[in-house]
């Protein structure tokens, strides 16, 4: 295969899985991210594999660094087939009415922005090729308006709108663009987990399956999915990948209680 993907907050968790997954699958893969030790072992790792495999460090909430990412990956793969917004800024539990616009800004730059400048860098190689599929991680934070992380939840639901509105300008050049809500074992959650155990495990209760997935062996075969020519006729869709979590309602603010 000599499709090329391009994932953003490669180095860890989520992308890391897309990272790997992808590569397995035969893609050539630019991984990016601002943790340059993490990000060039990663590309280390699946170039041992005998996969194509770059290192790139992006500072998402950078518009200069990401046109440079999407720029850099075409002059060096000729293509970007396949685009996963996946990095995002960290965002602290902070109740709304605290919430600084400085924060605001940084999770809209970061989250929402950052895919916005990606997307438009990659279009013209996509739709040169007549194929693109563009895959937005945005939250289940945003859908059901968990509290404490206004900033974040406000980035990710103008992603999933820009996803919808892209899905349908975009369609008639081959591509799709599609957004996944995870309910995945982040970094953020393990730490949760070893500092918090009983917080973690009623969070695994409020999920019917009954524990958070995976990243690699629960999240990243619906990447996959979304990337290849089988889901040529899906686009402007949200799939929830949580074992049910948005069905249920996890209520974050009940941990706190």
């Amino acid at each position: 295969m000599d499709q090329v993907v391009v994932i953003t907050g490669a180095a860890e968790g989520l992308g890391k899985a897309f990272a790997t997954r992808f590569a397995e699958a035969g893609y050539q893969v630019v991984a990016a991210d601002i943790n340059d030790e993490a990000g060039r072992a990663l590309a280390t790792e699946l170039t041992a594999r005998n996969t194509r495999a770059a290192y790139a460090h992006c500072d998402v909430t950078r518009k200069d660094q990401v046109q440079a990412l999407i720029a850099d990956a075409i002059g060096q793969f000729g293509a970007v087939d396949v685009l996963i917004n996946n990095a995002v800024p960290p965002a602290a539990l902070t109740p709304l009415e605290d919430k600084t616009d400085e924060e605001f800004q940084r999770q809209l730059d970061g989250g929402f922005f950052a895919a916005r400048w990606a997307m438009t860098a990659a279009l013209q190689s996509m739709k040169t090729r007549g194929f693109g599929r563009i895959i937005n991680l945005c939250s289940l934070n945003g859908v059901n308006a968990h509290p404490q992380t206004a900033d974040y939840n406000v980035a990710k639901e103008a992603l999933r709108a820009l996803t919808r509105t892209a899905a349908r300008e975009w369609a008639p050049h081959g591509i799709t663009v599609n957004a996944i809500c995870p309910g995945a074992v982040t970094a953020a959650f393990l730490a949760m987990q070893e500092f918090a155990p009983e917080m973690a495990q009623r969070v695994n209760k409020q999920v019917p399956m009954g524990y958070m997935g995976d990243p690699y062996e629960d999240i990243s075969g619906v990447a996959l999915f979304l990337a290849s020519k089988e889901a040529r006729y899906m686009t402007g869709n949200t799939l929830y990948v949580d074992g049910g979590g948005h069905i249920n309602g996890i209520n974050w603010a009940s941990l706190f209680d």
